[in-house]
């Protein structure tokens, strides 16, 4: 996309950005960890560990790159803490930035305000974590933002997966609890009196329990957590066997 583009200037993390007109109507902002050892999916790493928790967490970032990379708009990851380069986002789809703010609510209000004033029309923020997500999904969203004000994707604990918005509402970026059970019932109330398109629920990537039946994680899990599912799984097969006897 023509909007997308980092010059480096010294070979190292300090790049110069390049910028050029918006190709779209629509942006998606990713809010993205800085994958580093001991500093993401922490409460995943709880019960598997440090290193399958970034292991995990690298997973996940390279499916968020897959279902992203075909939308037909312009899109930009926001890091944690630093930019990287030549990393799984790649500087020809993706215009990298460096979140911004003491808190959830500032940081992603900042990013909106950032893609509004290029000049766009609607724009969508997610996480990295959502393996459930596919690209029909965020089609989806941007396809409801036509015909509302707002579009949510409700998360199954509380929270909300994605949030699009056509300007920037500055009341659903503060006052919230961030991380807990009641954003997502607090940001509709905040909006209860503007369109607002409800998405499909899904599952977001916090805690084991997420991913615990989810085959395609079992790999990461170490060996002994790997025998304790496997066990518990033999004894439910048999103690319905022999409910049903």
């Amino acid at each position: 996309m023509a909007i997308l583009g980092l010059k480096n200037t010294d070979g190292k993390e300090n790049s110069k950005e390049v910028f050029h007109f918006p190709t779209s109507k629509n942006a998606l902002i990713i809010f993205t960890r800085n994958p580093e050892l001991g500093k993401c999916k922490t409460r995943l790493a709880t019960k598997v560990g440090d290193e399958a928790a970034l292991d995990i967490y690298k997973f996940l970032l390279q499916h968020t790159v897959k279902i992203t990379t075909p939308l037909n708009v312009d899109k930009f990851v926001y890091y944690s803490e630093k930019l990287h380069q030549n990393d799984a986002w790649d500087e020809q789809i993706f215009r990298k930035k460096v979140q911004e703010g003491t808190d959830l609510g500032i940081r992603m209000q900042n990013a909106f305000t950032a893609v509004f004033n290029h000049g766009y029309e609607r724009a969508i923020i997610i996480g990295s974590d959502m393996f459930d997500m596919t690209t029909q999904d965020l089609q989806n969203a941007f396809t409801a933002l036509e015909k509302s004000s707002f579009a949510i994707g409700p998360a199954e604990d509380g929270g909300y997966y994605l949030l699009g918005m056509k300007n920037v509402y500055p009341s659903v970026f503060s006052n919230k609890n961030w991380g807990t059970d009641t954003v997502l019932e607090a940001t509709i109330s905040d909006l209860k009196n503007e369109t607002v398109a409800l998405l499909e629920e899904k599952n977001d990537v916090d805690y084991f329990e997420d991913i615990a039946d989810v085959e395609a994680f079992q790999r990461f899990f170490p060996v002994g957590l790997k025998k304790n599912l496997t066990s518990q799984a033999t004894l439910q097969r048999e103690g319905g066997a022999n409910t049903l006897i």
